[in-house]
């Protein structure tokens, strides 16, 4: 095979290794029917949270169908949750995988977090449009005036509070599109989540399995639900034939022991992030008060029970099949992560008030 006839323009290509028809089906370029032209170079650089990641693939979809044959490359601490059926590239962003990035040139490329390290990287990307925010003469700017609104409602608590568009309907606006649906991506192990299915639906012998995600993390510690609202909520599920599964991480480890010990709800442990997805993939329900959780749920396509005291309601898109309850009394405590009162409005967020959004509210 001659050097000319390599197809340096797949979206297979990978240089340095076998592309995956080649390995898979031991296609070669002069004669494959896999060859897929790459028609437009799109770089995503959200390095954020887990959750912030999840609720950002939506755009991949739109490009997707905007731009058959696309290449993505996405730049990320997270890429463990990234499909990479849908995304061509995805990178951490250490120094020679940005040095990488930089070298190469785009059609679009997008930057939706304002940590200087995101901005500086969309400020120096060769791209014909850029989108959202960049690094100017020493402090966060917006690429476009689209960014405008997203940016000053990150400095300004009043204009945040004020705000009534969701995540979804900003970044999609910030790219110069309108939001029509466009599901979550997620990347899971089909085989684990067979896995879990086989073990939780016999033990929940019949019974609509609810996932309790109890913790809440260091960062957002307002958003925690006290104890003995977690027992009442446990005791009602079981009393009305669910069967509750508590899940978490090592922080919730030994809380969700003592759930378990006080009200004989099925703890199977913590896991890494690839068993917990699969584990949620078994439920029915989840309830969480965290955001990596909702995000992991919608993207599921699981029906969600979100608690919400902190974060402007406005802000979340269920997709029709979510709940948000909150606190009886209005949060002082607007993204605070300690509360101004000395106890947590969360205290007021009474137990039947969940249990009666598991059991049949309308969703939103």
């Amino acid at each position: 095979m001659e050097l000319s006839e390599l197809k340096f323009d797949c979206r297979h290509f990978r240089g340095h290794i076998p592309c995956a028809p080649n390995k898979q089906h031991g296609k070669v370029c002069s004669s494959c029917d896999a060859y897929s032209p790459i028609t437009h170079r799109i770089l995503i650089v959200k390095l954020g949270a887990l959750g912030d990641v999840i609720r950002t693939t939506p755009l991949v979809v739109r490009f997707r169908k905007m731009y058959p044959g696309c290449h993505i490359t996405w730049i990320t601490h997270s890429p463990a949750v990234l499909p990479r059926d849908q995304v061509d590239t995805i990178v951490t962003p250490d120094f020679i995988n940005v040095s990488n990035a930089l070298e190469d040139s785009y059609d679009i490329a997008l930057n939706l977090d304002k940590e200087k390290e995101a901005c500086l990287i969309l400020t120096k990307a060769k791209a014909k449009q850029k989108f959202g925010f960049v690094w100017n003469n020493g402090h966060i700017d917006a690429a476009t005036p689209a960014a405008a609104h997203k940016l000053i409602t990150g400095v300004f608590d009043g204009i945040s509070k004020a705000n009534t568009t969701h995540y979804l309907d900003e970044i999609f606006d910030i790219c110069g599109l309108d939001f029509q649906e466009e599901p979550y991506l997620l990347n899971y192990n089909e085989g684990l989540a067979r896995k879990w299915e086989g073990i939780l639906r016999p033990l929940a012998a019949g019974k609509p399995i609810v996932g309790l995600n109890t913790g809440c993390g260091e960062r957002w510690k307002t958003r925690l639900w006290p104890r003995d609202k977690w027992i009442e909520l446990i005791q009602g599920l079981q009393a009305a034939g669910y069967f509750p599964l508590l899940q978490g991480g090592a922080q919730e480890h030994e809380m969700n022991l003592e759930y378990a010990r006080l009200t004989g709800a099925h703890y199977a442990g913590h896991f890494s992030l690839e068993e917990f997805i699969s584990m949620t993939a078994a439920t029915d329900t989840v309830v969480t008060q965290v955001s990596m959780m909702m995000h992991i749920a919608i993207g599921l396509k699981r029906r969600l029970i979100l608690m919400n005291n902190i974060f402007n309601p406005h802000e979340f898109h269920l997709y029709g099949n979510g709940v948000l309850v909150q606190p009886e009394t209005s949060c002082v405590c607007y993204y605070g992560n300690s509360c101004v009162q000395g106890e947590s409005c969360m205290k007021d967020l009474p137990a039947s008030h969940v249990l009666s959004a598991i059991l049949g509210a309308p969703a939103q």
